[in-house]
């Protein structure tokens, strides 16, 4: 079985979990606009790597499927308010929430979720003390994705930013997320000598995918379901981006609110020519490696080769 076969048979498991967790009710329009982009589809990537994972360590997967779940639904609360945000018009290959509705109800929506997904967690069937931990974790992690997406705002309007600031801000707005996924069920079971070893494999594959994330937004055109090319044309200082200035290559359209499609192709050729692209690509590789190695300590089984194939995916993937 493919690895895609292996995240589908897995995606199911959660969908189906969130249907359960996750029912509409009244009012009928604040949980419609909380489900819109979660019935628009995805990969279901993190809580995918959260059920993995849990089978890696060797324990109860269906004790841990509520974190699955609660995890997916912190992540799409990040993805409704950061919609709002960056004003982008497309997620998944669907109008946004604050599109499809207006953007009050969004942010309720959002914020419906985050509760909503504290909740589920709470539900997951394993001593409680182990899910205080779990608990403590997340909020954490949640409170570290806004400082993290406090931080790529705040590099918009500055001139110039660093690789390694750029590195921290991806560590804090998108990685930490992965890498909960990742040791959550270490934590639930109470596993600690794994939880570390796979938050790292989180962190460093979750800072890779989001690297990889940005590469696909000037390349994947048609492919992605969002906004192409609206890295550019927001002005975010992405690693390409970081990359390109370093050179002296300038893209006009950079941070300009708008462009043509040639425009955006023009910028993307120049992008390409002066090896700024590559060079994401060869950090997201990096990156990739390195959480593989963290995975070391885990007991060999077919869980543990999937994580391995599943970070390779991440930096693979073509949307």
């Amino acid at each position: 079985m493919s690895i895609k076969e292996e995240v589908l048979k897995r995606s199911e498991i959660i969908n189906r979990a969130i249907s359960e967790y996750l029912p509409v009710k009244e009012p009928e329009g604040l949980y419609n606009a909380a489900r819109h982009l979660i019935n628009a589809g995805g990969k279901r990537l993190r809580p995918v790597m959260c059920l993995i994972s849990a089978e890696a360590v060797g324990g109860d997967v269906e004790s841990v499927i509520p974190a699955a779940v609660a995890i997916e639904t912190i992540h799409n609360f990040t993805l409704i308010h950061d919609d709002i945000m960056d004003r982008d018009e497309l997620r998944r290959g669907v109008p946004t929430v604050h599109v499809a509705y207006d953007e009050p109800t969004a942010i309720l929506a959002g914020d419906t979720l985050f509760a909503e997904a504290f909740k589920i967690l709470s539900s997951c069937n394993v001593e409680a003390e182990n899910l205080v931990k779990a608990s403590r974790m997340l909020a954490d992690v949640c409170i570290e994705i806004c400082e993290g997406q406090y931080l790529d705002m705040s590099f918009e309007k500055r001139e110039k930013i660093s690789e390694s600031e750029y590195l921290e801000m991806v560590r804090k707005k998108t990685a930490v997320l992965i890498a909960s996924a990742c040791a959550m069920p270490a934590v639930l079971f109470g596993m600690d000598s794994y939880a570390k070893a796979l938050w790292n494999f989180g962190i460093y594959s979750g800072i890779g995918f989001q690297i990889h994330d940005d590469v696909l937004d000037i390349t994947g055109k048609d492919k992605i379901g969002k906004d192409w090319g609206s890295d550019i044309v927001e002005g975010k200082k992405t690693l390409i981006m970081i990359k390109a200035m370093e050179l002296g290559v300038e893209i006009e359209i950079f941070g300009r609110g708008s462009a043509s499609v040639e425009e955006i192709e023009e910028a993307v050729e120049k992008l390409k020519e002066c090896g700024a692209l590559d060079y994401a690509r060869q950090k997201a590789q990096e990156y990739v490696e390195r959480g593989k190695r963290e995975l070391d300590v885990l007991p060999d089984s077919k869980a543990k080769s999937l994580l391995i194939e599943l970070a390779d995916y991440l930096v693979t993937r073509e949307y």
